[in-house]
């Protein structure tokens, strides 16, 4: 485990970390370039002895957010034989075709040494999803740095925790490029600025000058300070932010899901890159439509069964003023500003 103390590597170290293996709805995403409804082709009930407190979540403290988030991930998922067997078979025929890079000894041996993962995402450890959006950008976003979704969340979460502390930033950059760099200090932050409905509205309210943006400016999550991203790098790190929402999705029963938040923000900046024209990265997502009756083969938990029933505008609200909260504990600033050329 990440974190758990040094470590030594020795030999050729692959892009599958430690040996991580993937689950079969990371899989099919990396095999296909999309995320995918496996409705009718997976069975999904409760977890049973859960324990929010060894997540990511752990820091969420209203109760309602508590319960919509345990809804979205305490669930055991079980895949038919077929859609198992296809799913392997495409797989490995990607990962013969594209070379995923190798990760440096160096960066590894600081991760191991330096830094902390070991805080669960949902099914898993955390450094599984890491490696997931590594290789899913090595495959359908090749022209830039997949590193950057390795190291995406090691500056900070969304939930106020934290991989490394500010003072081996430092350490950090000697291991990265600058444009990496770059785009792993900004992660967090435009991850949280994404829920803010002024920050994709801004720039849909200046659809006719879009081409004339400079630069963005915002503050970095870990110590607030003042950042500023160009125009290019920008449309790439939200086409990485695109990549991220896809391990988010559930694995099934989209349209009765559909009022789920991070359903919710993905078909939001999805139809944004569309409507702008700067979708780069691979990411196929057949948006859902709301529909109550469609749920197959999911035994679901009360708390699947209340939050089906709470608005999904009132699901937003309540993610805006939970991503406000925690800026404000750490004294993080939202504040951000679109700078143009004349």
């Amino acid at each position: 485990m990440v974190g758990s103390g040094p470590k030594k590597f020795e030999g050729d170290q692959s892009s599958d970390l430690l040996n991580i293996r993937h689950n079969y709805q990371r899989k099919a995403a990396i095999a296909w370039g999309k995320a995918t409804d496996h409705a009718g082709r997976v069975y999904i009930k409760p977890m049973e002895h859960f324990n929010l407190n060894k997540t990511i979540f752990s820091t969420l403290e209203s109760k309602l957010s508590r319960a919509l988030i345990q809804s979205k991930i305490a669930k055991d998922i079980f895949w038919d034989e077929k859609t198992s067997s296809d799913i392997e078979k495409d797989f490995q025929k990607v990962k013969k075709e594209v070379q995923i890079p190798k990760v440096k000894d160096e960066l590894i041996q600081f991760l191991y040494d330096e830094c902390d993962f070991s805080s669960e995402h949902a099914d898993g450890s955390f450094l599984e999803h890491l490696l997931f959006c590594y290789e899913y950008s090595a495959v359908h976003f090749p022209e830039q740095p997949p590193l950057v979704m390795l190291l995406h969340s090691i500056l900070g979460t969304g939930t106020n925790t934290w991989a490394m502390p500010k003072e081996k930033i430092p350490q950090l950059q000697k291991l990265v490029t600058e444009k990496e760099m770059l785009h792993i200090e900004a992660f967090p932050s435009f991850l949280r600025l994404l829920y803010l409905p002024d920050f994709l509205g801004t720039l849909l309210r200046n659809l006719p000058r879009l081409d004339k943006l400079k630069s963005v400016s915002f503050h970095r999550v870990i110590d607030n300070k003042s950042l500023t991203i160009d125009a290019e790098n920008f449309w790439i790190q939200l086409n990485y932010q695109l990549i991220h929402y896809i391990d988010f999705l559930p694995a099934a029963n989209w349209s009765f899901h559909f009022s789920d938040t991070f359903i919710q923000n993905f078909a939001e900046l999805s139809r944004f890159l569309d409507k702008v024209n700067k979708r780069m990265a691979k990411v196929i997502f057949p948006i859902p439509s709301f529909n109550l009756n469609s749920v197959v083969q999911e035994d679901l938990s009360v708390e699947s069964r209340l939050a089906v029933l709470i608005p999904g505008r009132l699901k937003k609200e309540a993610a805006v003023k939970s991503i406000k909260n925690f800026s404000k504990r750490i004294g993080h600033s939202l504040d951000f500003s679109f700078s143009w050329t004349s």
